[in-house]
């Protein structure tokens, strides 16, 4: 690999990720009982809710190619590289998703690609053990977040519904996988500022 492979390799996946139509490599999640009838109110919350986890895949996306970009160690590159295509399963269910409820991702995906990816390349930066440690702390607040969704979302959509339980049980395992791979336990005033950024962009993104 030449030392502009990695660069090109990071340039593709910001392209394909903002830019071109999203694949899943699985099949989206069915629900066990059919989705119910959706009132123009309840396809708009659900509609903000699941382009607020649209959000949250584009920004996995950034997050781990920045991650497995910054490592020297290819068996984490791998690791990294591993899951950001399982991401790319959510990515391409939650943008599904918004199309079957008429609701659009966030107008500032390339501004959180962005964000993400700098935190992505700090934290690889710092070091493997400190880079496993922003995954596990990454995907425990996402786990939870979503555990969230799955409270407020219409109860009849069952469609959704099924995306996001199945994204929460991916995301548990990552967190899984990281903290046994040999990730560090970040320290409080780490995670707190982990979780007021997280707060900012989730409360945007719900809106825009």
């Amino acid at each position: 690999m030449s030392n502009f492979d990695p660069i090109l390799i990071a340039a593709d996946s910001a392209l394909r990720t903002l830019f071109a139509p999203s694949r899943a490599a699985l099949s989206c999640p069915v629900p066990i009982e059919p989705c119910g009838e959706l009132f123009a109110a309840d396809k708009a919350h659900a509609g903000a809710l699941m382009r607020v986890n649209h959000v949250g895949e584009v920004c996995a996306q950034a997050l781990y190619t920045a991650q497995a970009f910054a490592t020297k160690n290819a068996a984490l590159q791998a690791h990294f590289q591993k899951a950001s295509a399982e991401e790319s399963n959510h990515l391409a269910w939650t943008k599904q998703r918004l199309d079957e409820l008429g609701a659009r991702p966030s107008l500032l995906n390339p501004l959180w690609y962005a964000g993400a990816f700098g935190l992505g390349l700090l934290a690889g930066q710092l070091g493997d053990r400190v880079s496993l440690g922003f995954v596990v702390e990454t995907e425990s607040q996402v786990e939870a977040h979503l555990q969230s969704h799955l409270e407020r979302l219409p109860a009849g959509d069952t469609a959704s519904r099924a995306i996001v339980a199945q994204m929460q049980a991916d995301e548990a395992r990552h967190a899984l996988d990281a903290r046994e791979s040999g990730a560090m336990e970040l320290p409080q005033p780490v995670k707190a500022l982990m979780s007021a950024a997280a707060k900012v962009m989730t409360t945007t993104a719900h809106y825009v």
